[in-house]
């Protein structure tokens, strides 16, 4: 007969230099220490932007960038309306900003706010 064996393995995100890593490890060794709470610290000049609510027409795309040098680790955004409908909130391809665009039933233009949250990364 053969013997089958299953392994478990721990995955831990490692913050080091600018960067995440995810290291696994076999459960048995793995630390049941919880991790320490991410904070703004960790990010060498964090900072978060935001493109105000505007009306535009339904499916028209908001960007919002971060400044020179700076990369997006984060975004959002909002529709604003009556039937409001956030169609689409992601980073842009450069991974520069933060684009948001949505639509509403009723009218031919939405309200969007953007949001990018900026940080330096190597």
């Amino acid at each position: 007969m053969q013997a089958k064996w299953l392994t478990t393995l721990a995955l831990t995100a490692v913050i080091s230099g600018g960067g995440v890593a995810v290291v696994a490890a076999p459960a048995s060794h793995a630390d049941t220490t919880p991790p320490r709470p991410i904070t703004t610290a960790d990010f060498g000049g964090y900072q978060v932007f935001k493109l105000p609510n505007a009306n535009v027409p339904n499916f028209t795309r908001r960007t919002v960038r971060c400044p020179s040098g700076k990369r997006a680790i984060g975004g959002g955004a909002e529709a604003q309306g009556n039937d409001a409908i956030l169609v689409g909130s992601f980073p842009t391809d450069d991974a520069t900003g933060w684009i948001g665009l949505g639509r509403q039933n009723a009218n031919s233009t939405v309200g969007i706010s953007v949001y990018v949250v900026c940080a330096n990364v190597s």
